[in-house]
Parts: C-alpha cells; sequence; structure tokens
C-alpha cells in the first residue's frame, strides 16, 4: 500500500470510527467498564449478592467466614488491543476482508477509551508477538494504532491466541481492558492462558468472521489455499457430503470456542464481514452494562 493509499484509508477510518465513539459508543462504553477498573481498598464479611470471584480466601480461612475484597475506582483505564494479524485476515468472500473490519472495530474501540481519557495499547499477534505498542493517550498515538492495523505485515502467518494473552499477561502488570480481536481459527487450546488472563483482566473476545468460513456454496469443483499454512487443494463442492462436513467442521470450532469463553467467564460477540458491527457491539455493551 503507497503513503497516499495509506493516508486515505487511516483518514477514512478516522472520520467513520471518530464519529461513532463519540456518537454512540462513547456512554456505553463507559456504562460497560466503568468501575471495571479498581484498586484494593479493604476486605468486608461477604453479602448476598456479592461477586463470589471477589472472595478474599486467605482472610476467609483466618476468620472462618466468608470475606470479599473491595476496591475503588480507578479515574483513569487502561485498554489493551490484542490483534489478530494471521493470515486468515485477508480472506473476504462476503463483506469486506477480515482486515478491514477488525481495523474499524479496533479503531472505534480505541477511539471510545479515549473519550474516557483511558490509555489505549496494542498487541498484534501470528503465531508469535509480531508487535507490542505500550499504552499511551493521544491523537497522534491512536492515528498511529490505525496506520499499523492498516499497513502492518506479519512475519508468520500462523495463529496462537494462547501465545498472545500469556505475553499480556507478563507485560500488563495493572489491571486492564483487553479485547481480543480475532477470527478465532487457531487449532491451539487457548484455554488456561485465557482463564489465567481474564482473573487478572477485564478481557472480552470479538470473533470477525466470513460467511464462507461457516458455509460452503455448491459451486463445483474449487481450489482452496490455506492462508495461514500455504497448502492447497481441490474440494468438490457440489457433494453434499463435503459441504456438510465443511459445516460440522465450523459448528465444532464454534461450539469449543462458545464453551470456552463460557468456563472462562469471558463476553463475547460475533461479527460477520458483511454486518453492521456496531449493532453487535452495542449489544455486548449494553449486557456488560446492566451486569
Amino acid at each position: 500500500m503507497d503513503a497516499n493509499e495509506l493516508l486515505k484509508k487511516v483518514r477514512r477510518i478516522e472520520i467513520k470510527t471518530k464519529g461513532l465513539s463519540r456518537n454512540i459508543f462513547a456512554g456505553e462504553y463507559h456504562s460497560a467498564f466503568k468501575g471495571r477498573g479498581m484498586t484494593f481498598s479493604e476486605v468486608r464479611e461477604y453479602q448476598y449478592g456479592d461477586d463470589i470471584r471477589d472472595i478474599d480466601w486467605n482472610v476467609t480461612a483466618r476468620q472462618n467466614h466468608p470475606y470479599v475484597k473491595v476496591y475503588e475506582e480507578e479515574r483513569e483505564l487502561t485498554m489493551m488491543l490484542l490483534v489478530d494479524v494471521s493470515g486468515s485476515r485477508l480472506f473476504g468472500a462476503v463483506g469486506e476482508q477480515k482486515r478491514e473490519m477488525i481495523a474499524e472495530i479496533a479503531a472505534t474501540l480505541a477511539f471510545s477509551a479515549s473519550q474516557n481519557n483511558d490509555k489505549i495499547g496494542v498487541l498484534f499477534f501470528s503465531s508469535k508477538i509480531e508487535k507490542f505498542i505500550p499504552p499511551k493517550k493521544g491523537l497522534h498515538h491512536i492515528l498511529y494504532i490505525i496506520r499499523e492495523l492498516l499497513d502492518f505485515t506479519p512475519s508468520e502467518n500462523g495463529t496462537d491466541i494462547g501465545g498472545a494473552l500469556r505475553y499480556m499477561s507478563d507485560v500488563i502488570k495493572k489491571r486492564c481492558m483487553a479485547f481480543l480481536i480475532s477470527d478465532f481459527i487457531d487449532d491451539h487450546d487457548y484455554y488456561q492462558p485465557l482463564s489465567i488472563a481474564a482473573r487478572k483482566h477485564d478481557v472480552t473476545a470479538i470473533q470477525v468472521y466470513d460467511k464462507r468460513d461457516a458455509d460452503l456454496p455448491s459451486v463445483g469443483l474449487i481450489r482452496v489455499s490455506d492462508l495461514e499454512t500455504g497448502g492447497e487443494c481441490w474440494i468438490d463442492t457440489s457433494s453434499s457430503k463435503v459441504r456438510k462436513a465443511y459445516g460440522k467442521w465450523w459448528y465444532d470450532r464454534q461450539q469449543s470456542m462458545t464453551e470456552t469463553m463460557n468456563r472462562c467467564r469471558v463476553d463475547c460477540a460475533s461479527v460477520a464481514t458483511d454486518e453492521d458491527f456496531v449493532k453487535a457491539l452495542m449489544a455486548m455493551f449494553r449486557q456488560r452494562g446492566v451486569k
């Protein structure tokens, strides 16, 4: 992508996502995440309705009665964007490429955090950690993030979500809001690192997928390429057995992802590349706001 084209794309995304964050997301974002960035204040006896995740087990054991940790809301929060830059993000059969939507979602979240005076950091990952941008404030910082979202070229094409979560847990010491943005096409088991990250940070998952990831059309014999491994093969899409097997592969993957998110108590939104991501994120924010 040449410099002029990149600048035009950055400007277009800035205008669109800055407007969305100011007019739509800012209030929902604040409602969903206010009080989520907390510092420890004291302990008190457990009361009906308290979150069991706040129980202080050491004090509970000493007092032989349940006690919970009490927190005070921090004035300034930190948002981390964990962005999947693996090869599959370049796929775009229905709607725009995943990469384009991922950039728009990440930029909207960044501007929403900026409206709340929060810091924003980014972690690009493939099958390894590709780039870490430490959390900072300011418009120039957000525009730099958008440029990287649009123009970053990874050195590898695979996916390791667990590796990204482990890295974040190691480098971000203070509790943060973390948005994991990926198509979640990953053959690794990321339950344990997600569970650890979710206990330390406020993690939200956003799946961006193409509808052809989930469903093969009947268009005869086609050659398909795996954008992450580089492998190629021919598939007879006119075969109902082939289409059914493909659909089952996607269904099983989605079920596994949903189960993992539920076990880790991580909120998750899924949006297709030909859909309006605003609706999906607004619904997720509102659900979090009433919890």
